[in-house]
């Protein structure tokens, strides 16, 4: 096999991974363009907050379900809804709870009695301006206000603040596989509390800026965080900073990417939302584990301020705006047994040993983990098959950089 077959395989595997964007507007039976957040439920369905109401999709019978002021649920403080979650009742254990945020309080459909039960500064939460809600394993339930965090378990609250969180409030909270809660400030980096101990990491440790947006723990504890100047990622010992800067290409000279939302699909891949506000540009992209791939208005979103994402059970890739809603259909990835130009890579997932099969004979086998880091290398003596062990790897995904004296070839494959 030559570099040019090689070549052409390649770009013949980028020409099937295209995808389809379809777009919803009120044309289509949205409320209103103006979509603040999203979220997806356990049948699929997706969830719109605008200003004007709440909204449900079933995006297979194309039917939608309207809240608001007159709609079939009594009593929401606000039509200008900031936050959708569905969670989990720790109390009802199957049944998902509807959440929303405004900026008068938190509210949640009561599942014996259909109706709104209000929770503000009065009953539970630290502060009324909703910023996130989030899970944690157990069902518990964050609302990160502008004057700090507060935990609901379904019976009763908790509530964090400043001196032990920065004083501008929590913009998100995620949670690593230890339990450990990690929350996002708008102007104080993020703060890591093991249950006993708050630690920040701000600029002062490496994180682009101080301005915190969005956060993402990825199955291997990386934490990617969005800021207003880009995304900053700390490894899983929490010892340095990975920087990435320039995820959605920007109109020259600019090349800031203040990040908005982040999600992960079920590859492992991470999907961010960018908007500049003083450019009024902004798209989607993704990482692959070795490059970002983007999507903007002229590849088919209906537009540039993105607001949110939410992925479904399909990785299909919603994308909430202040024009509308896009669906990105499912990109493919190439995680199962794949076969390039007599390249074969497998088992793919694995429990940790891959054999490698080539009509030529390899050189060099390198592994790099999402981030990009050299993990692995094993030098071949020109061997066509061989079988590498990579079982002292953690779960998650990983890049096969396989070499000669005439091929490149990157192959992604996941250790279960």
């Amino acid at each position: 096999m030559n570099f040019f077959s090689f070549l052409i395989s390649f770009l013949f595997l980028i020409n099937c991974n295209a995808q389809t964007i379809t777009n919803y507007t009120t044309a289509d039976g949205l409320l209103n363009n103006f979509v603040e957040c999203i979220d997806v439920d356990v049948d699929d369905n997706i969830w719109f907050g605008t200003s004007v109401g709440l909204q449900g999709l079933n995006p297979l019978s194309s039917s939608w379900e309207i809240y608001n002021l007159v709609g079939p649920l009594s009593g929401m403080v606000s039509e200008n809804v900031k936050e959708i979650k569905l969670t989990k009742n720790p109390l009802l254990v199957v049944q998902e709870q509807f959440w929303i945020g405004t900026d008068f309080g938190a509210q949640v459909v009561n599942p014996g009695n259909p109706s709104w039960i209000t929770y503000d500064n009065t009953n539970g939460l630290v502060g009324n301006q909703v910023k996130s809600i989030d899970e944690d394993e157990n069902g518990g339930t964050w609302i990160g206000t502008n004057q700090g965090v507060s935990y609901f378990d379904g019976n009763s609250w908790v509530s964090y603040s400043s001196p032990d969180l920065h004083w501008s409030g929590v913009n998100a909270t995620v949670f690593d596989s230890n339990g450990d809660k990690w929350f996002a400030s708008p102007l104080g980096g993020v703060t890591h509390f093991d249950g006993t101990t708050f630690t920040v990491y701000d600029t002062s440790n490496g994180l682009l800026s101080q301005n915190v947006t969005a956060l993402l723990i990825d199955n291997q504890d990386n934490k990617w965080i969005g800021t207003g100047s880009g995304m900053s990622v700390l490894n899983a010992s929490n010892t340095s900073f990975t920087q990435h800067t320039r995820m959605y290409i920007m109109p020259p000279p600019d090349t800031l990417n203040p990040v908005v939302d982040i999600a992960m699909d079920s590859y492992g891949r991470i999907w961010v939302a960018i908007y500049v506000g003083y450019l009024a540009e902004g798209g989607i992209a993704y990482w692959d584990g070795n490059h970002w791939e983007d999507f903007h208005v002229s590849d088919g979103l209906v537009g540039p301020n993105v607001r949110g994402l939410a992925i479904d059970s399909e990785d299909n890739v919603w994308v909430a705006t202040s024009t509308g809603v896009s669906k990105i259909s499912s990109i493919p990835s190439s995680l199962n047994s794949v076969s390039i130009s007599n390249v074969e890579v497998f088992p793919n997932p694995s429990s940790g040993i891959i054999t490698v099969s080539c009509d030529e004979n390899l050189k060099n086998i390198e592994v790099y983990n999402v981030l990009g880091s050299l993990i692995q290398s094993e030098k071949i003596h020109f061997q066509n098959e061989i079988s590498i062990n990579l079982s002292h790897l953690s779960s998650g995904i990983y890049h096969l950089v396989l070499r000669n004296e005439n091929l490149i070839l990157n192959q992604k494959i996941i250790i279960e």
